[in-house]
């Protein structure tokens, strides 16, 4: 109970330890003091000083639960603020996920299925590519998942579309300024590596769960991460001598910018897309948790009943929509030149 007691004692801290200590104890805390004063002040023993452990010789100290409740109450105090702001600037999110999904489920399906295969044709110019997106699109539709699939694949479509607008821009600033690359690439490590139903954790406290915004801003925090690092790193790629030759040539910045150096990065701009279309395609499954629509909903549903044919099923209609985005991506990024680009982009 009191394994660091000493410590204070020696620094002269007892009094102001003490001061208050007294009250009501409970029957579970006199326990544990009387089990723990019994086990001895052996060496090997002696508990690592966390909070708790120093709350017990000091209890002015802290808790973990005080540190936790106090991170609580500041996100409280602040939320006011944060919705205040954020509600406008996130709304029109909210408005193009809806459109997108009312959009994909209202068409007949005998006008999205040419649709959906042309567009990859146009994407690609591969008659195999084309076929792999009918013949999985048509499997989808004869277990019933068509809908569900649309659903997902018009979130994708705004997540990713929205990503791409968003994270393009920062990665060109990104390549023109070594000091503001060194502020922002932790922020994207930790973005990358943070948990994904951390996303979740911040948003809910924030938005409805009924708002779309909800799952969308958590499927773009969690996706926008690549186009920004191969977007930085595509134009940092450029050769310097094609640069001084357009400036030889009495090109403005913008000029060089538009006509030089995005050309010459799509290539590494594209293999960020793709990255993103798969990170979206992934967290899509978890925002199904915060009422995010599609496939997501039925592998949530078959792990809450314990239906193994529903879940079973419905992941296998995840893998095939991440198989021909991935397909279609990557033969759009080919027809961009950018067969070498993909390999590197994908080691940064």
């Amino acid at each position: 109970m009191s394994s660091y007691r000493a410590v204070f004692d020696f620094l002269g801290l007892r009094a102001w330890c003490d001061e208050g200590a007294a009250g009501a104890v409970s029957m579970s805390d006199l326990l544990a003091k009387m089990g723990k004063d019994q086990e001895g002040s052996s060496l090997f023993s002696l508990p690592f000083p966390s909070l708790d452990v120093l709350n017990q010789s000091c209890s002015h100290l802290p808790r973990t639960r005080d540190l936790t409740i106090g991170i609580e109450k500041l996100f409280l105090w602040a939320r006011s603020g944060l919705k205040s702001v954020l509600d406008p600037v996130t709304q029109p999110l909210s408005w193009l996920l809806d459109g997108a999904i009312h959009i994909a489920t209202a068409i007949p399906w005998w006008l999205m299925l040419p649709a959906i295969v042309a567009l990859s044709w146009q994407l690609t110019r591969s008659l195999k590519i084309a076929a792999l997106v009918l013949c999985s699109l048509l499997i989808l539709g004869f277990v019933d998942h068509l809908d569900a699939a649309m659903q997902t694949l018009a979130i994708i479509f705004v997540c990713t579309g929205t990503s791409v607008l968003i994270g393009v821009p920062i990665g060109i600033v990104m390549a023109k300024s070594d000091r503001l690359q060194r502020f922002i690439t932790p922020l994207l490590d930790l973005l990358q590596t943070l948990p994904t139903f951390v996303y979740l954790i911040p948003l809910i406290f924030l938005f409805s769960v009924t708002e779309s915004k909800l799952y969308g801003i958590a499927i773009i925090a969690y996706a926008i991460v690549p186009v920004i690092r191969l977007t930085d790193l595509g134009i940092r790629l450029v050769d310097p001598e094609v640069i001084e030759a357009a400036d030889a040539f009495g090109m403005t910045p913008r000029q060089r910018l538009l006509r030089v150096e995005l050309p010459l990065a799509t290539p590494n701009i594209m293999a960020g897309v793709n990255q993103t279309i798969m990170m979206s395609l992934a967290m899509v499954v978890i925002a199904s948790l915060v009422s995010a629509p599609g496939l997501g909903i039925l592998v949530l549903r078959g792990i809450n009943n314990l239906e193994l044919g529903v879940g079973v099923v419905a992941g296998l209609g995840i893998v095939l929509l991440a198989v021909i985005l991935d397909r279609t991506s990557k033969a759009a990024l080919l027809r961009t030149g950018g067969h070498g680009a993909f390999s590197r982009g994908r080691q940064q």
